[in-house]
């Protein structure tokens, strides 16, 4: 971590937004560098202009892609499009539009030409798909590259599922769009034109109601700070503050395309995380002035919770706080309902749900593995330990099938207003009768060909018979909940475990690892953790 974490950004920190957007347009990238490809990882294709890593060319060819896969499928209903506040959405979004519009596409972006929040996005998809008077599906294109830093871009199709693309369809059309690129972009049609519009804000907020219960945190005069980290929900906080009369203050309603009001990442860089002590620096410093602080990045799918008492809440704390509450304050939920974690999520959550007497369902990371669950209601909650979850409807049905900082971020403030309690002090009783588990993320060097082979080990690769001193119980390839591929491997016992997956951008590989026993069996379950991986990858 570098000792300026947590300080403001500085003027060499700021980007130049007029060079990342010309570039965006001058330069044009090479495909036989595997740099320069389009390439969509969890979150769709990102990259910067600066690195002709996303540019023009490449968002032509994946719309172009886009609308082969969606003819391709019988995709016939109209488009969904939004954008978050990155210098390169605009432009990507207006390249998006022409090629949407040459193909005869039925476009629909911001009725106010604003910003649209992911779940924003996924919410309008899914309830145009639910009104039985359309028999044609919409699907949709977020312009957004999330919590990264300002330089970047980033592009995702949601299809009318509503929620992130399956790897069938990212490869189809990451490989496609490819393709295009290579041929010099003749397959591309383009034309001038306009989108049709739709009210992204009012059909979300209006909604909210039905899944929030907005009365008891105006009932109990719940004081909400929220921040949107100069991210799409700038405009969405204050028209909750008004539709329903909350003592709401957006505390930082500015957006600025250099970030400058942003504290430092441990690394230094301006990234948009609300789950970063370090990126929330300011934010934190306000934790007094309010009963509950919240952010949001850029696209407000993430979430971060900040309270007087505790401060700047651990994601997986405030996951294992939220379910909990949320399976005894929703009782028209199915009564099967699982509870849906990623597989390097906390452990506490699997606590939490057995003292519920609920199945946790365990799937690899990314959060289209909770898709199909939370469209028919087989599981109420999906969440992420990066800090990303969305939950059902009051009555069970589908909210959205992206992640929704904004929703989590307000069930925050129901939370309070219902137990009269903070989500920090929630979790110390949860504590108080689980134990009080140590989790960590670290980062181990691997080359290119140790990443690819730690992508395909199996459980059975593993040689090793204990971890820091107890039996191992567990060697997983595969998640437990849906039999999917981990890409990596998680070794289980008794009292801790740890996952290994490799970097998709960088020569590392992520040890993420939990203790119930202390920070110092922690550390012992870390070491040992990397001489298990590194001799199964003949390191």
């Amino acid at each position: 971590m570098t000792d300026r974490a947590g300080t403001p950004a500085e003027a060499s920190d700021l980007i130049d937004p007029e060079a990342v957007s010309a570039a965006y347009y001058d330069l044009v990238p090479d495909v036989s560098n595997p740099e320069q490809k389009v390439v969509f990882g969890t979150s769709g294709h990102r990259g910067s202009s600066l690195d002709s890593a996303f540019n023009e060319t490449h968002i032509a060819a994946i719309t172009q892609a886009i609308v082969e896969y969606r003819a391709g499928q019988g995709i016939t209903g109209p488009l969904f499009i939004g954008r978050d506040t990155h210098t390169l959405s605009g432009p990507a979004e207006r390249t998006a539009v022409e090629v949407l519009v040459g193909n005869g596409v039925h476009v629909l972006a911001d009725s106010e030409g604003g910003y649209v929040p992911t779940p924003a996005l996924s919410h309008a998809i899914l309830v145009y798909n639910a009104d039985p008077a359309h028999e044609d599906k919409a699907d949709g294109i977020v312009v957004t590259p999330s919590h990264n830093p300002p330089r970047d871009g980033g592009f995702k199709y949601n299809p009318p599922h509503g929620g992130p693309a399956d790897s069938e369809a990212t490869s189809w059309i990451a490989n496609r769009a490819n393709e295009i690129i290579a041929a010099g972009n003749v397959d591309v049609v383009r034309a001038d034109g306009s989108p049709g519009r739709h009210d992204f804000l009012r059909g979300y907020v209006g909604d909210l109601i039905n899944i929030i219960d907005i009365d008891a945190i105006k009932k109990a005069g719940v004081r909400i700070g929220a921040d949107p980290l100069g991210g799409a929900s700038v405009e969405y906080w204050g028209a909750i503050r008004d539709v329903y009369g909350l003592d709401l203050t957006v505390t930082n309603p500015g957006v600025d395309p250099t970030w400058r009001f942003m504290t430092l990442d441990w690394d230094g860089k301006i990234r948009m995380d609300p789950s970063s002590a370090s990126a929330m620096a300011s934010v934190v410093h306000r934790k007094d002035e309010f009963d509950v602080l919240t952010g949001n990045d850029a696209d407000a799918d993430r979430h971060g919770i900040v309270t007087p008492d505790g401060g700047l809440m651990n994601p997986n704390h405030y996951l294992a706080v939220a379910i909990d509450y949320l399976y005894t304050h929703r009782p028209q939920w199915r009564e099967d309902a699982a509870i849906g974690k990623t597989l390097v999520s906390s452990s506490i959550i699997d606590k939490v749900a057995e003292s519920h007497g609920r199945r946790l369902w365990e799937v690899p990371v990314g959060f289209k593995w909770f898709v199909p669950g939370l469209v028919d209601g087989s599981v109420a909650f999906g969440g992420e330990e990066s800090a990303g979850a969305s939950f059902l409807r009051k009555d069970g049905t589908v909210w959205t099938t992206d992640k929704d900082g904004i929703l989590l971020a307000l069930l925050a403030s129901e939370i309070i207003a219902v137990t009269g309690k903070t989500p920090s002090q929630l979790y110390t009783e949860l504590v108080e009768r689980f134990g009080d588990p140590v989790y960590q993320r670290v980062d181990a060097a691997a080359t290119k060909d140790q990443k690819a082979r730690l992508g395909k080990l199996s459980g059975d690769d593993i040689t090793a018979t204990e971890l820091a001193g107890d039996p191992i119980i567990a060697k997983l390839s595969e998640a437990p909940g849906n039999g999917a591929a981990v890409g990596g491997l998680k070794v289980v016992t008794e009292k801790a475990w740890f996952a290994a997956r490799p970097s998709g951008t960088e020569d590392v590989y992520k040890i993420y690892a939990e203790s119930f026993e202390g920070p110092e069996h922690l550390t012992r379950v870390q070491d040992e953790a990397k001489r298990i991986v590194d001799a199964a990858l003949g390191a």
